[in-house]
């Protein structure tokens, strides 16, 4: 067999070697167009399980990068004139340099050709080969020579960043975090042997373009970093190596070969730098593409399938956790007013790769800390005395608005359209007192129907009549037999009223069908009295004695029926523009606000999605939390909107990300769901500041 490698970085020359290692009769060329020495960046790092792949691979290239490696478990974050300390966590940096070297002579060792400034313009160029191996990093001749055989997506990350090297070593992976009154700035700093550190600064693009750095040379540019940066650097000099401003280019392909011509490393895939991965994922690259040519010797093409089979899931699964980590650093500004601590565990649980129960093994007095930061937080007068050691978060006790809750989990049991007439059914009763026993600091019922033709099924329950106003009391009552508090979901199905479906085009049987109410069709006398319903069931549910009310505006439902511009109401009062569709809802906001006891906290259940169907997006959540806040709203339940595009990802804990934005942009207390299994999850949010209270759905059964 005959291969040519296009590019000798680590994933090419790591490729060739593991080949010719394999079946020395092979004949490899390694083609690279710069110099032997040359080198673009400064450190790589490694992890515990990327060594243990290495030397199972190759020994003597192991031990040679291992005997070189700088070593640290410790994380400085250095926030707000503070530095929290966190230890246990285990890194190995080398520098780039340095790698390419024992690479390169262990090729040589094997009998792998290597030929430096030769530019190879076209795969076609090549001599007859049986594989050509495209390592030529993120701009690949060979990718892009054909991007629709390889699927190519591309997404530019909103900030700029800079590689420098520094001649200060640093003593831990080192997190800097400087105000400026252009925006945010962030260091990501880290040792690579004994003389020198790597130094990346990061900032978003529009602080970086009122910095002035869009026209900076390369020595102003040292020169803005070194004065920023100068308490941390103590003297030190920053290191260029031809240092530019860039955005991040996340690189996936949907195929990541095509006959005989495969990709590895970067010309495959890229994870953003700040989860320290792209040598890693290239030479695992390597190892996967080698023992795939070894397995099947006689058929490469179920060669080819095999590596792609084995690398491409786990490579999408490092990409989902870079790109979580890539979103916490372009909106880091929004934690700027957390206490370091909390600043410190937020950032570390960032891509979802350390949670609290992760973190409390690694490093337990930094979770002591961090609880007792919690506890004392949440603390209110008439609190008993601080314990010797805090309990983890979700056992901390929260307050909302007036209301006192005994922990921070909400249990809510799935409605089985079991009520009779809008009457809440005995089992649906058994359900709420089997939650309430549970110990949740709150439970919350299903949606409530506001009106008859309010509900969902015929078996939805109400609260438009007094025989289900006393139904309800008595389960109240109930359940404040327990420690927890109960929370009263009202709503109205609007078009999602399943008895009549004008999308499907159906009618289900009723003795009496009711009206559907339509955004796009509704007149301001059908909107005065759907007003006047939630009215009424918000001051009903307070003579029942429920601690808490949330309105459902959400789910496609008559409220959140609003938010779509394909409802387009025929009123031109809530015509036009999302913030005049919003009237109506905010409208009933208040009007609920207005019902309810003062002294008892209301809470509105918004969809927040970055793929919701209709155009209402992020921002529009954020910007309609404001406005429920404004209102009086002292909660926002998070939850899902219709999904647009074909596969939005539901992984565990989908929602948290939207809920966090909410929770720390517009400044209101959030409930966080979203396949929140365990407490484990359920404490990494909390502690990290992304919610205040946590649905905790049942875990899958497999």
């Amino acid at each position: 067999m005959r291969i040519e490698v296009i590019g000798g970085g680590p994933s090419g020359l790591y490729l060739a070697l593991l080949a010719k290692k394999s079946d020395p009769k092979r004949e490899i060329v390694v083609h690279e167009r710069n110099a032997p020495d040359a080198t673009f960046g400064w450190g790589v790092v490694f992890s515990e399980e990327t060594l243990g792949s290495l030397r199972d691979a190759d020994q003597p290239t192991w031990a040679e990068i291992t005997e070189t490696f700088a070593r640290w478990s410790t994380i400085d974050v250095h926030v707000r004139g503070e530095t929290v300390r966190s230890v246990g966590h285990g890194f190995s940096g080398i520098a780039r340099a340095r790698i390419l070297e024992i690479l390169q002579r262990r090729c040589r060792d094997l009998g792998v050709e290597l030929r430096f400034h030769d530019e190879v313009p076209a795969v076609d160029a090549l001599p007859a080969a049986d594989l050509v191996v495209a390592a030529d990093g993120v701009n690949s001749l060979v990718r892009r020579a054909t991007p629709d055989a390889f699927g190519v997506q591309e997404r530019a990350h909103a900030t700029r960043y800079i590689w420098f090297g520094t001649d200060l070593v640093f003593r831990a992976f080192t997190f800097v975090f400087r105000e400026t009154e252009h925006g945010m700035f962030q260091v990501h700093g880290y040792p690579f042997d004994a003389d020198r550190s790597t130094f990346i600064v990061e900032c978003r693009e529009d602080v970086w373009s009122r910095a002035g750095l869009a026209d900076a040379s390369e020595e102003a540019s040292i020169a803005f970093c070194q004065e920023l940066f100068a308490p941390e650097l103590a003297g030190h000099r920053l290191l260029s190596n031809r240092s530019a401003w860039i955005n991040f280019v996340t690189l996936r392909c949907a195929a990541w070969h095509r006959g005989n011509v495969v990709l590895v490393g970067d010309a495959a895939h890229t994870a953003h730098f700040t989860i320290g991965s792209g040598t890693k994922l290239a030479m695992e690259d390597a190892i996967s593409l080698a023992g795939a040519l070894e397995r099947h010797p006689d058929d490469l093409e179920r060669a080819l399938t095999s590596y792609e089979l084995e690398r491409q899931p786990a490579v999408e699964r490092t990409q989902r956790a870079a790109l979580d980590s890539a979103a916490y650093f372009e909106n880091v500004s929004r934690y700027a007013s957390f206490e370091p601590v909390r600043f410190a565990v937020n950032l570390l649980t960032r891509s979802g790769r350390i949670s609290y129960a992760n973190l409390t093994q690694r490093d337990p007095e930094l979770v002591r800390r961090s609880d007792a930061a919690f506890a004392a937080a949440a603390a209110v007068s008439g609190d008993r005395p601080a314990r010797r050691l805090a309990p983890p978060p979700v056992f901390v006790p929260a307050e909302v608005g007036r209301l006192r809750l005994a922990n921070r989990v909400v249990t809510s049991p799935p409605g089985l359209d079991d009520a009779s007439d809008g009457s809440p059914s005995r089992a649906m009763g058994d359900r709420l007192r089997e939650a309430a026993a549970s110990g949740a600091g709150l439970v919350l019922s299903e949606l409530v129907a506001v009106a008859s033709e309010g509900r969902i099924t015929p078996g939805t329950p109400g609260m438009y009549e007094e025989a289900q106003r006393t139904a309800w009391t008595t389960i109240v009552e109930d359940a404040h037999r327990t420690e927890s508090a109960f929370g009263l979901r009202i709503g109205h199905a609007g078009p999602r009223g399943a008895t009549r479906s004008r999308s499907l085009g159906i009618d289900l049987p009723l003795a009496e069908p009711w009206p559907l109410l339509d955004p796009a069709e509704m007149t301001r006398a059908e909107m005065d009295r759907v007003r006047g319903d939630f009215e009424r069931s918000a001051t009903w549910a307070a003579e029942a004695g429920a601690d808490l009310l949330e309105v459902d505006a959400a789910h496609g439902y008559l409220l959140g029926a609003f938010c779509s511009p394909l409802t387009n109401p025929r009123s031109d009062a809530f015509g036009g523009p999302l913030e005049n569709r919003m009237r109506f809802p905010l409208a009933v906001v208040d009007a609920v606000r207005a019902a309810w006891p003062s002294d008892r906290p209301l809470a509105v259940r918004l969809p927040a999605t970055d793929w919701s169907r209709g155009g209402f997006g992020l921002d529009d959540a954020v910007g309609l939390a404001n406005a429920v806040r404004d209102l009086g709203a002292d909660l926002v339940h998070v939850v899902g909107g219709t999904a647009r595009r074909a596969d939005p990802e539901y992984g565990p804990g989908y929602l948290v990300a939207f809920a966090d934005r909410i929770r720390n942009e517009a400044g209101v207390a959030v409930i966080v769901e979203g396949r929140v299994w365990t407490l484990d999850q359920a404490n990494t949010i909390l502690a990290a500041g992304r919610g205040d209270l946590v649905v905790l759905d049942y875990a899958p059964t497999s």
